[in-house]
């Protein structure tokens, strides 16, 4: 029996979370371009993923796959493409196969969220050892924003790029019990991004975790 954890289709990616999807750290398939569209599965148990992938890829053969993933309990598939239409007959596909429509995956719960203006010298220093996207400047607006289930980071990240366009994406942690957005721009761009953030996670349907 096979788990939806994670339904998640991204319209549009934009430039700076398309690029992060792209790097080795987590796409080492085909990496997605900007203006792609992206469907992101979750599932458990974790192998079942390859059954998801095999029922996507046969649907739909033009839609590439950057992300496939299995940690110890839970399977990652990323699939992109240039038209919208692969992506729905890919999710057709995979919810068909397992029994599932996309309201039966989690829904995301918003874990914590704050905006630090005036970033720290030292501070910046400190989060830009280990951030995977774009470099923290000390003096501008962080936003950092954490939800469960890991994968919705994607979407948010997504999302907040396209309410801000001209902040920067410090951070997508997409893996793991939470996932976590760091990004910096002016307090109002922060704002902008975060509202954006919240108003697409409490739009997804889903069941209670």
């Amino acid at each position: 029996m096979t788990e939806l954890r994670v339904y998640l289709p991204i319209h549009d990616l934009q430039p700076q979370f398309g690029a992060y999807l792209a790097t080795p750290l987590r796409g080492r398939g085909y990496p997605p371009f900007e203006g792609q569209h992206s469907l992101i599965i979750e599932v458990a148990p974790a192998l079942s993923i390859h059954r998801i992938a095999d029922l996507a890829l046969k649907a739909a053969p033009d839609m590439e796959p950057g992300i496939l993933f299995t940690e110890r309990q839970f399977g990652l598939l990323e699939l992109h493409a240039d038209d919208e239409k692969e992506l729905e007959q890919a999710g057709s596909a995979i919810l068909k196969g397992v029994g599932a429509k996309p309201s039966d995956q989690m829904a995301p719960k918003v874990l914590f969220h704050d905006i630090i203006e005036d970033l720290s010298d030292q501070h910046a220093i400190i989060l830009n050892r280990s951030r995977d996207a774009s470099i923290l400047v000390p003096g501008v607006s962080l936003l950092i924003y954490e939800m469960a289930p890991a994968l919705f980071a994607c979407v948010a990240a997504n999302e907040a790029e396209k309410a801000a366009p001209g902040a920067t994406l410090n951070d997508v942690q997409m893996m793991g019990a939470s996932g976590r957005v760091f990004m910096s721009g002016t307090t109002a761009e922060m704002k902008r991004a975060r509202d954006a953030i919240t108003k697409t996670l409490e739009a997804v349907e889903g069941r209670a975790g």
